[in-house]
């Protein structure tokens, strides 16, 4: 288990620029980057032991992070081909 935050900054490490652009010009991106957040702090949570849920739980929160980065990352390559 990794003990370090999978944030989206560092999930996208060359694309800080972007990001921010998608934060103030894309509803939609804000969204699932919200929601993302919110998931991955929950799970960096439980790898911290600071939280004790089921290892159901568990791996059904890091199906729906992954899921979001999915789609994130799709966002960001729309975004990388329009420009």
């Amino acid at each position: 288990m990794s003990n370090t935050p999978h944030e989206l900054a560092a999930e996208f490490p060359n694309d800080h620029a972007l990001l921010h652009d998608l934060k103030m010009n894309n509803a939609h991106y804000v969204t699932l980057a919200d929601r993302y957040h919110e998931v991955n702090g929950e799970i960096h949570r439980i790898e911290a032991e600071i939280e004790t849920p089921s290892d159901e739980y568990t791996e059904t929160l890091k199906k729906k992070r992954l899921a979001l980065l999915d789609e994130i990352a799709a966002i960001i390559a729309k975004a990388k081909a329009d420009a």
